[in-house]
């Protein structure tokens, strides 16, 4: 009975971040992250009849201070929009003008479920300060088409979001990962 209740955790629907870290990157620093991404029923349906799916990328980094609110330190955000083409029988992961094909689903999963901020520069973050990381990935539901926005409100099927992962970030060792805990 608990090997099942497992493996029905382990399959649950949704958005949740496997790894999260702050690596060095060639013009500075750059987080980086992990999802497992389980898509539901209604989502995949919706995907492959062409049903273009936002995913937003979020990155925060922030340096706590003693005598005020904290520091903003760098916030990044990304759009990649996941697109099937009923046509092709392609799937199609797009950043800005940049895109990428992928003949399955699992494939096209996997390049979505991998994502980094733009570096920022390294003067940004001391040597000896502690910094708060946080990281998100969820779909933008303003972004669908009018008709599923409306089931998007009154429904959890379209709810997908890992909420924020926050951990406590240390300027990454000269071998370029950084310490996530």
């Amino acid at each position: 009975m608990l090997v099942w209740l497992f493996v029905a955790a382990a399959h649950a629907d949704g958005i949740a971040v496997g790894k999260a870290q702050l690596r060095q990157a060639e013009d500075g620093y750059q987080l980086a992250a992990s999802y497992d991404i389980n898509l539901n029923y209604t989502v995949q349906q919706a995907l492959s009849r062409g049903i273009p799916l936002y995913f937003v990328s979020e990155f925060s980094l922030t340096r706590s201070r003693w005598y005020w609110l904290d520091e903003e330190v760098f916030h990044g955000e990304q759009t990649i929009k996941f697109s099937y083409n009923v046509l092709t029988r392609q799937y199609r992961i797009s950043r800005g003008a940049l895109f990428q094909n992928f003949a399955s689903f699992e494939d096209a999963l996997n390049i979505l479920a991998r994502q980094s901020s733009l570096p920022f520069s390294s003067d940004l973050m001391k040597k000896d300060g502690n910094y708060t990381a946080a990281v998100r990935l969820r779909l933008d539901t303003a972004q669908l088409p009018k008709l599923l926005q409306v089931n998007a409100l009154t429904g959890k099927d379209w709810n997908l979001d890992s909420e924020w992962y926050r951990w406590v970030a240390r300027v990454p060792a000269a071998n370029g990962e950084g310490k996530a805990e």
